[in-house]
C-alpha cells in the first residue's frame, strides 16, 4: 500500500492538484457571495414591487451565471483527482472523505442545480414568491456544497470521529457527527464562505464605481454599492473574527502550522504578534542555532500569548520546541513521535502477517490494540511520521506560511476600510464626486481573489508534509502511476483553465460594457 514512490511523482502530484484548486478557487468565491447579494436584491424587488430592483437583480444574476458554469467543470475535475492521483489517500480514509462529497452531491449540489433553472429561466413563468425562493435555495445551496467539501478538508487537516481498521487498512467512521463539528471544519466554513462573500461584495462595489465614472448606470450602481457596501463590511468584520478564531483552533491542532505562519522559532511566554515584518535571507537549516530570523518587524508584545490561551504568561511553543521536544511543556519530539509511528506501523505489519499464517488469535489480539484508545493515544495518532525520512521532514516552508498570513491580515483590514469609506461617501452624498476613491475600489477588486489564494496556500502549505495532519504525508498518499502521465494532464489542466479563465473575463467584461437590459 505504502510502496517507495518517485519524489518526482509526489511533486508533479501536488502541482496538479494547486494548479487545479487555485483555479477552481478563482470561480467559487464569487458563486458563494454573489448568489446571496442577488438574493437580497431580489428580496427587494419582491417586497417593494420596483422595478428597477428587478433590472439591477437580473443584471448581477447574468454575471453570477457566467461565472456558476465555468466553477462547476473545474470542481469535477478536482474531485476526481483523488481518485486519479491520490488513490492511497483515498483508500487509507476509507468512508470518512466520501460520505461529505457525497452528501455535497446529492443533497446540496442537486439542490442548486435543481432550482438554478428556474432562477435563470423563471422570470415572468412563476409567481414573483416562488422565482425568490428558488433564488434563495440556489445560494443556500451553493454554500451548502462549500460546507461539505470544508467538513472533508477540515477532518484532514483534525482526523477525528475515526477508528482504523486493521483489516482494511482503512480509517471508518465512528461519529459523524463528530466529524460534521470538527472545530477546524466548523471555523474553516464561516472563515471561508465569509471571505467568498468579501470577493461578491468588492466584485459589486469596483464595477458599480466603474460605471459611476463613466456616468452610466448611475441608480444601479448607487443601489448595488448600498447593498455590496453593507454586506462586504460585515463580512469582512466576520472574516477578522473567523481568522482570529481559526489561529486559535490551529494553535491546539497544527501547532507547527501555527508557529511556522508567525516564524516563531524558539517558545517563549509572554510571545509577541508580529503585525508586520520581513524574514532575512538566510542559508540557516532547520535544526542549526537559533537567530534573529527578521531584517524587520513591528510586534504587538504578549498578544499572541493572549490569542491562543488568553493569557500573556502562557506558553506558545516555536517550531524548535516541536521539532526537538520540550519536555517541560510535555511535548514530544518529531524523532519520538516517528518511533511511535513505526511501532504502529510494524504492528500493522505483524498482524498482516499473523493473519496470512493463520494465527488468528494472535491477528484478534493485535487489531484489539488498534481499537484501545491507550494504543491510538500514544501510537496511532503518530502514524504518519513512520514514512518520514528525517524530523526536519515535519516543518512546512516557514517563509511562505509567514508570508503569506500576514499579507492576507493587511489585505483584511484593508478590506474592512474600503467598505466602511463606500458606506461614509455614499451616505453624506460625496461617492460620485470621489473619483480617487471609485478608481481605488475598481483596482480593488483582485484583491480578496489574492487574499483567498493566500488562505488556501497557508491552509495547505502549511501543514506540510501532512495530506492527513499526523496519519498520512502526502508521499504515502500518491497512486502509483507515470509522472509522465501526471506531467501531460497537468499541462492540458494548465492549458484549459487558462482558457477558461480568459474566456470568463473576456464575456464579464463584454457583458459589463453592455450593461443591464431596458
Amino acid at each position: 500500500m505504502f510502496e517507495n514512490i518517485d519524489l518526482s511523482l509526489v511533486d508533479w502530484s501536488r502541482a496538479q492538484f494547486a494548479l487545479t484548486a487555485i483555479y477552481h478557487w478563482l470561480f467559487v468565491p464569487l458563486t458563494l457571495g454573489l448568489s446571496f447579494i442577488i438574493a437580497i436584491m431580489e428580496s427587494l424587488y419582491v417586497k417593494t414591487g420596483k422595478e428597477e430592483w428587478k433590472r439591477i437583480t437580473r443584471f448581477w444574476m447574468t454575471l453570477f451565471g457566467i461565472n456558476f458554469a465555468i466553477g462547476v467543470a473545474t470542481g469535477i475535475i478536482l474531485e476526481f483527482e483523488f481518485g486519479t492521483n491520490w488513490s492511497n489517500y483515498s483508500w487509507f480514509v476509507g468512508d470518512i472523505f466520501g460520505a461529505p462529497l457525497a452528501i455535497e452531491g446529492i443533497l446540496a449540489f442537486f439542490l442548486e442545480s435543481t432550482f438554478v433553472a428556474v432562477m435563470f429561466f423563471g422570470w415572468n413563468k412563476v409567481s414573483n414568491k416562488f422565482h425568490l425562493i428558488s433564488t434563495w435555495l440556489v445560494a443556500i445551496g451553493a454554500n451548502l456544497s462549500a460546507l461539505w467539501i470544508l467538513v472533508a478538508n477540515g477532518w484532514m487537516q483534525n482526523p477525528v470521529g475515526m477508528i482504523f481498521n486493521p483489516d482494511t487498512a482503512r480509517n471508518e467512521m465512528v461519529s459523524f457527527w463528530e466529524v460534521l463539528f470538527n472545530d477546524v471544519a466548523v471555523i474553516k466554513f464561516l472563515h471561508t464562505i465569509s471571505s467568498g462573500f468579501l470577493v461578491a461584495s468588492m466584485f459589486v462595489l469596483g464595477i458599480s464605481s466603474w460605471y459611476l465614472l463613466q456616468k452610466r448606470e448611475m441608480i444601479l450602481a448607487k443601489k448595488s454599492i448600498l447593498i455590496a457596501g453593507i454586506f462586504g463590511l460585515l463580512s469582512s468584520l466576520l472574516v477578522a473574527y473567523t481568522g482570529d478564531n481559526s489561529a486559535r483552533t490551529l494553535a491546539v491542532a497544527q501547532p507547527m502550522k501555527f508557529a511556522s505562519f508567525e516564524a516563531l522559532y524558539e517558545g517563549k511566554q509572554n510571545a509577541g504578534l508580529v503585525a508586520i515584518g520581513i524574514l532575512k535571507k538566510s542559508d540557516r537549516k532547520i535544526g542549526e542555532k537559533a537567530v534573529n530570523d527578521f531584517a524587520f518587524r513591528v510586534e504587538i508584545p504578549g498578544f499572541l500569548s493572549v490569542m491562543t490561551k488568553g493569557d500573556k504568561n502562557a506558553f506558545v511553543p516555536g517550531v524548535y520546541d516541536l521539532l526537538n521536544g520540550n519536555p517541560s511543556q510535555g511535548i514530544l519530539s518529531i524523532t519520538e513521535k516517528i518511533e511511535r509511528g513505526k511501532k504502529a506501523r510494524d504492528l500493522l505489519v505483524e498482524f498482516k502477517a499473523a493473519k496470512k499464517n493463520n494465527e488468528i488469535q494472535k491477528a484478534e489480539g493485535i487489531s484489539g490494540m488498534f481499537r484501545d484508545k491507550k494504543f491510538i493515544d500514544n501510537y496511532f495518532r503518530y502514524f504518519g511520521y513512520a514514512f518520514l525520512q528525517k524530523p526536519e521532514d515535519a516543518v512546512p516552508g516557514v517563509k511562505i506560511s509567514f508570508y503569506s498570513f500576514h499579507f492576507m491580515v493587511v489585505l483584511g483590514f484593508y478590506f474592512i476600510l474600503v467598505f466602511a469609506m463606500a458606506l461614509y461617501f455614499l451616505y453624506n452624498g460625496t461617492l460620485v464626486v470621489k473619483k480617487w476613491f471609485l478608481w481605488i475600489a475598481l483596482g480593488s477588486i483582485l484583491l480578496p481573489y489574492i487574499a483567498g489564494e493566500l488562505g488556501w496556500v497557508l491552509a495547505e502549505m502549511g501543514r506540510q508534509p501532512w495530506i492527513i495532519q499526523d496519519l498520512m504525508p502526502v508521499s504515502a498518499a500518491v497512486s502509483n502511476i507515470s509522472t509522465g502521465s501526471v506531467i501531460t494532464t497537468f499541462i492540458l489542466f494548465a492549458i484549459l483553465f487558462t482558457v477558461l479563465l480568459i474566456a470568463e473575463v473576456s464575456i464579464m467584461i463584454r457583458q459589463i460594457k453592455l450593461g443591464p437590459k431596458h
